[in-house]
């Protein structure tokens, strides 16, 4: 994945000189887990697909993933100065700049995954069912929605269900999306599809419940980043309601949820059991 976001930087850098270009390429070659990607590997793997270019498509989600950091970590949102270990990129090139360069990301994700469809042998129509897919669920209805909603619930007491309302669409409505992808590609039915789609909706809540109890409870040299940002920002999450440990055996939970949806489709997938077993031991 590193390599073909690296092919992607020297080309951005060629097309968009400046600051812009720079930018972008700065944001996407931080270092971070992949995590996203990762699931589109997986899931197209496990469900049959055989091409050995497909993290060319996977690194879509990561180029849509990476623009949703830059945009959360502006003075707007989070004014974070933190992310994977460096400065974030407002800090580094200005807000200006910043705000630019996370916009551009979104046009570039659609070329990465159009390319990545078609080095991998994606029919058209499928290609757009992904890209249906996959910018959904960045936007209003998923991704961005639930960020608005994060913001607005800043300073206020929320019941568990609203709370994981939020969470499902901020952080798992694009995890989810990255299986759907995957799945897509390997060509398998509807009902396997909604399967992996169920998996991964379950996989993204646990996923952010597991980030609630890592910023209550980690440094920033572990995470990365700022640690301690939603106790100052007055954020509503898991870790507060029910505190780290009752969080952490929610995140288990939803867990097992997701490795019961693989099941109930009678798909035995060790790999995406694996990686739910990493989402909620993970240190950072």
């Amino acid at each position: 994945m590193d390599r073909v976001l690296a092919d992607w930087c020297a080309r951005v850098e060629r097309d968009i000189p400046g600051p812009v270009g720079a930018a972008i390429a700065y944001s996407l070659a931080a270092p971070g887990k992949r995590l996203r990607p990762a699931l589109v590997v997986a899931a197209y793997q496990e469900l049959g697909g055989t091409h050995p270019d497909v993290a060319s498509l996977a690194a879509a989600v990561e180029v849509i993933h990476t623009y949703s950091l830059v945009h959360d970590d502006l003075p707007c949102m989070d004014d974070d100065d933190l992310r994977r270990g460096r400065p974030t990129t407002h800090r580094k090139f200005g807000v200006p700049v910043a705000t630019e360069a996370g916009f551009r990301m979104v046009p570039l994700a659609a070329r990465v995954l159009a390319a990545g469809a078609q080095l991998v042998g994606v029919p058209l129509r499928v290609t757009g069912d992904m890209a249906a897919e996959l910018f959904r669920a960045a936007g209003a209805s998923g991704m961005i929605g639930g960020q608005v909603l994060d913001v607005e619930a800043e300073g206020r007491s929320l019941e568990l269900a609203a709370l994981a309302g939020i969470h499902r669409r901020k952080t798992g409505d694009l995890i989810a999306a990255s299986v759907v992808v995957g799945a897509m590609g390997a060509r398998v039915s509807e009902d396997k599809v909604e399967a992996i789609r169920r998996y991964g909706q379950e996989l993204g809540f646990a996923f952010q419940v597991v980030d609630d109890v890592l910023d209550a409870t980690g440094t920033s040299e572990e995470l990365g980043k700022t640690a301690g940002k939603d106790a100052r920002q007055q954020k509503a999450t898991f870790a507060v309601l029910l505190g780290a440990d009752g969080a952490l055996e929610e995140a288990r939970a939803a867990a097992r949820r997701a490795v019961d949806r693989l099941g109930e489709a009678r798909i035995d997938s060790r790999l995406l059991a694996g990686i739910a077993g990493f989402v909620v031991s993970r240190r950072s």
